[in-house]
């Protein structure tokens, strides 16, 4: 086991607050617990609803030399970035240069251009491994969970593993007429963005949101449309699962969700590049985040839930199988434990598990790791224990 000297996490949005009720539960596990944002005052707010004292900072997490100081002052045997994608590189940067292993729950993100990949963060593997440091990317759920099924039915159910849906359901409402679950900056370039799968060994795009299914939920939750996107878990599984012959990311939106969307984009609000307004530069996407509700305000109005796994084909024992692996989870059970709605609960709790193999030394390396490089049974028995349960059905049809 790692030395227990206490984990620093930065961000005290939806997902951090989780994380941060998950964390401080277990003192035993993680030591001491230092929680940081830009906002000291949103540090203290969750601060006030965890079961132990913590301690709380205010930094800018995009400035190298506040980093540092940070980290130093307070020496955490863990850094578990829960902040903007567009803040990654940076955090690494300091966990290197204090000697620190990272683990985040998105893969970074320039701010000028809407480009997801891991390609700047797979380029620190060395400098990781030369320092005899670990660094896990995309902890949360998509990505991070929905890898660790793929890989545990890769293990269990299946000798060759062909074909991945990803398929991310939120049969949930809130009262709000336009309201995003998660960062409304990220959420909308992630939604506006082509769309992007593999297949017979080449990435092929789609134009946004153009590919639709039709979606059967499973225990009566109904059905929905789910779109064709690009997510980043499709690029890591395509690299380190041999013989995978197609792989796709599909999210579901009501109606209502993408009519707003579309007038949004027709006016110009989802741009990401600045604009001069009386003098000022401004970028309308960043002006539209400030005034739509917070997220983490979400979640006492929000009912439903969510259903969030992986249909996955391939081969066993010589004949065709397809499995069916996911976890359903309700915002309003999220929202008596934890003061969140499910979105936020279903990224913050596999923050925390993450942390907890890599500190208790399960999941171990030097370098840059994502998480189906790992042994997926620890990972799915505490996702058990600490409230994602999930189920496998066999014999799932797949997805056309």
């Amino acid at each position: 086991m790692r030395d227990k000297s206490g984990v620093l996490m930065i961000g005290a949005g939806g997902v951090g607050g989780v994380a941060a009720h998950k964390v401080a539960a277990h003192p035993e596990v993680f030591g001491d617990l230092v929680l940081a944002s830009r906002t000291r005052e949103k540090c203290e707010a969750v601060a006030a609803q965890l079961p132990r004292p913590v301690t709380t900072a205010e930094v800018d997490a995009e400035h190298g030399p506040e980093l540092v100081e940070l980290i130093r002052r307070h020496r955490p045997s863990l850094v578990m970035n829960l902040a903007l994608p567009y803040q990654d590189l940076a955090i690494m940067d300091a966990c290197l240069q204090c000697g620190v292993d990272y683990l985040d729950t998105a893969n970074y993100e320039p701010r000028d251009t809407a480009k997801f990949e891991y390609s700047w963060q797979w380029a620190y593997d060395e400098a990781f491994r030369k320092a005899g440091l670990m660094a896990l990317l995309g902890s949360g759920f998509d990505p991070g969970v929905t890898s660790v099924f793929c890989m545990y039915l890769r293990k269990h159910y299946f000798d060759e593993l062909h074909a991945i849906d990803i398929v991310d359901c939120n049969a949930g409402a809130h009262n709000q007429p336009f309201a995003t679950n998660f960062n409304p900056e990220i959420n909308i370039r992630e939604v506006t963005a082509k769309g992007c799968y593999w297949e017979n060994g080449q990435w092929r795009e789609t134009d946004p949101l153009s590919v639709r299914r039709s979606f059967d939920l499973p225990e009566e939750l109904g059905g929905m449309n789910i779109y064709l996107m690009y997510h980043e878990e499709l690029e890591s599984l395509v690299k380190h699962v041999p013989g995978l012959q197609r792989a796709r990311f599909w999210m579901s939106f009501s109606d209502a969700y993408l009519k707003h969307l579309e007038v949004l984009q027709n006016v110009g609000m989802t741009r990401i590049d600045p604009v001069d307004y009386r003098g000022q530069q401004i970028v309308p996407l960043q002006f539209l985040k400030a005034v739509l509700p917070e997220p983490a305000s979400l979640g006492p109005e929000t009912r439903g839930k969510t259903c969030i796994g992986c249909i996955v084909s391939g081969i066993k024992d010589g004949e065709p199988r397809t499995c069916y692996i996911y976890n359903i989870c309700d915002h309003q059970q999220c929202y008596r434990e934890v003061r969140a709605q499910a979105i936020s609960y279903t990224t913050g709790v596999p923050a925390m598990v993450g942390a907890k193999q890599m500190i208790e030394g399960t999941w171990r390396g030097e370098g840059v790791f994502n998480m189906e490089q790992f042994d997926p049974d620890p990972f799915m028995a505490d996702l058990e224990k600490y409230g994602l349960p999930w189920t496998v059905q066999e014999g799932a049809e797949p997805l056309p």
